[in-house]
């Protein structure tokens, strides 16, 4: 049997003839694994009929797609509608997000739905995972619970209980034993999706795959595998607070960047029906350093608070921490604040943070996060009833935002009085709320701190 030896950066996929220090891609260091391929078809290759042939589009004939609702009204609105039969789910987290528990709750509804499912928990022992059914008063005849990591024993399994819904805790630590290399390993972590797809696709059975992610905060393995699976499912929070985020980034059945909102509690994780309301309630009144502005998630407006804090350094070099957005975003906003309203932050230590663990991109929460940071700075709290939204460019103009009327109906909806945002998205239509354009962050600085 021929091989063809290769390397694969674990972060990216990128595959180079011999090996390199750093990735060319994505420019990581020491991610360049050992992968060998086989010229000869592999033991999961799938017989193709000799009669398929070319058809034209105008003569397909579409068969809906079977779903199934959970049960999770959050869930199934982030999946369009719920999980698709015999489609392959990729669920990635940090450690102690709540994947395993977020798992076994699925499991339970969909055996009080009449499905047989298999749980292979190859990370923790079979009483391990029981006692954590048992803290989220799960007990169910048609759940079955298997500890093992040999992906033979595993298949043997499946085909003899053949269950409707499988689910594999993790796909990194199950492995193929005739395949000379570690588990984890991009040539196992492959194998092992591409297995879980064809007996997903060939028994008509629902899959999910927990995956590990990077200290970047990506999924381990190959990129590769997020190419296989159908849908690609992000969990995130911090796992010492207790507000969850299920995002869908990747969905071939569905909407795409969808988000559902959940809270751990002691008896599992509770959907949030209303994010807005739940993320500002423990908010302080007339406190410095805190905004609140409306982002967009999927098809929703949230209302998020941002706080920051900016004190006196007792180091020569001040520092910068950003916790739920990106750090290079906090210095390049800063840098603006610094030339365009002449503050001086070189001795003074800056954190800022979204409220409740949350991870916002988007750069519409500029003008907030720079409107909490200047009022920290001067210690002058900002009005209760103000909302800011709004992106700042280098040249300290304030640029416009999508989906303005959504951020505020939601706005309204939470009793909100007064809207700062861009010039350019002031609505034509009158809304219940004052609405405050501006073009310069001087302008916004002015207004709201003076």
């Amino acid at each position: 049997m021929k091989t063809k030896e290769s390397w694969l950066c674990s972060e990216c996929g990128d595959v180079q003839a011999k090996w390199v220090g750093s990735c060319f891609a994505c420019k990581n260091w020491n991610t360049m694994q050992r992968f060998v391929e086989k010229t000869e078809a592999s033991s999961y290759a799938i017989k193709t009929s000799r009669q398929a042939k070319p058809i034209p589009l105008d003569e397909v004939s579409l068969v809906p797609f079977e779903k199934t609702k959970t049960g999770l009204e959050e869930l199934d609105r982030l999946l369009g509608g719920g999980f698709v039969t015999g489609s392959l789910t990729l669920l990635g987290g940090d450690p102690g997000v709540g994947k395993s528990t977020l798992m076994l709750m699925l499991a339970d509804l969909f055996c009080k739905k009449g499905f047989k499912v298999l749980y292979i928990s190859g990370e923790e022992s079979i009483e391990q995972t029981t006692m954590r059914a048992k803290r989220l008063k799960i007990s169910s005849k048609d759940l079955y619970l298997f500890s093992e990591t040999v992906f033979e024993e595993i298949k043997k399994e499946v085909e003899n209980i053949k269950p409707q819904v499988l689910i594999v805790d993790s796909v990194q630590i199950v492995y193929k034993s005739s395949i000379a290399s570690y588990p984890g390993s991009v040539t196992q972590v492959k194998e092992i999706a591409i297995e879980c797809m064809h007996i997903a696709k060939r028994m008509h059975i629902t899959t999910f795959l927990i995956g590990h992610v990077t200290k970047t905060g990506e999924l381990a393995g190959p990129r590769v595998l997020e190419h296989i699976v159908d849908t690609v499912l992000d969990f995130e929070g911090d796992s010492s607070q207790g507000f969850r985020m299920l995002r869908a980034h990747k969905n071939r059945f569905g909407p795409t960047e969808e988000v559902a909102l959940f809270q751990m509690t002691e008896t599992g994780l509770a959907e949030i029906n209303s994010p807005s309301e739940v993320l500002l309630k423990e908010r302080i009144k007339g406190s410095s350093g805190s905004t609140i502005i409306p982002t967009i998630e999927g098809s929703r407006a949230i209302l998020v608070e941002i706080q920051a804090l900016v004190a006196s350094s007792p180091f020569s070099t001040a520092a910068r921490r950003a916790s739920g957005i990106d750090g290079n975003r906090l210095a390049l906003l800063l840098a603006v604040l610094e030339k365009r309203m002449g503050y001086h932050f070189h001795n003074l230590d800056v954190f800022v943070s979204i409220a409740g663990g949350l991870k916002i991109k988007e750069p519409a929460i500029d003008l907030g996060l720079l409107i909490a940071i200047a009022s920290s700075f001067a210690n002058r709290p900002i009005p209760l009833n103000t909302l800011i939204v709004g992106e700042v460019g280098l040249g300290g103009e304030v640029r416009s935002v999508p989906r303005i009327d959504v951020r505020i109906k939601e706005a309204v909806h939470m009793g909100f009085e007064r809207c700062i945002l861009p010039k350019r998205c002031l609505p034509k239509k009158e809304h219940a709320i004052e609405l405050v354009g501006v073009e310069r962050i001087e302008e916004a600085v002015s207004l709201l701190i003076g």
